[in-house]
């Protein structure tokens, strides 16, 4: 897919949006969207494969941990508008952290100016720090990226990305925090 059809067709859901009289605001960051986790208790951290520590929490808790914002995106697989996050702006050293649990997940060193209006990188600091699936939503089909730690929702990847991977990781800033160097 490329970068044109993808912000097209974010522009054209934003107008809908608008023409409808629905409020994207008040509707992005209520914390009642459909894809939230449904837990009534509190899950075990167990560890996984990849030598994680599984983090498992309940909605309740998150909600208690997270911004409105940070829960949407993050538990709901919300996405911020276009050009909103101040990562856009950040070309320090450092690296690029889940802001729901900590994991490290992108070097500053591999984030490239994709032009989408999301913070962008290459490639993640190590394959097993993120992991992905199929995302059918949007009339399209596309691969998300979570944090493989906490499956907080990232973002999502395409392979229209620069060398030497190919890759664009087009993630939410409101799901990472930046730690400088």
């Amino acid at each position: 897919m490329n970068r044109r059809y993808f912000l097209s067709a974010g522009i054209a859901a934003v107008a809908v949006a608008a023409v409808s009289g629905f409020s994207i605001r008040s509707s992005l960051f209520t914390g009642n969207g459909q894809g939230a986790q449904k837990t009534s208790k509190e899950q075990i951290n167990t560890s996984n494969a990849k030598g994680f520590i599984k983090v498992t929490k309940t909605n309740e808790e998150w909600k208690k941990e997270l911004t409105p914002e940070q829960y949407y995106v993050t538990r709901e697989k919300g996405t911020e508008l276009p050009f909103s996050s101040p990562l856009n702006e950040i070309h320090d050293e450092g690296v690029f952290e889940c802001v729901a649990c900590g994991l490290p997940l992108y070097d500053a060193k591999t984030k490239f100016d994709s032009g989408t209006g999301w913070p962008s990188f290459y490639e993640p600091i190590a394959p097993e720090n993120v992991r992905e699936e199929v995302d059918k939503s949007l009339w399209q089909t596309r691969t998300e990226v979570l944090c493989a730690r906490c499956d907080a929702h990232l973002g999502h990847v395409f392979d229209d990305g620069p060398k030497p991977t190919g890759l664009r990781y087009c993630m939410n800033g409101t799901a990472m925090k930046f730690v400088k160097k």
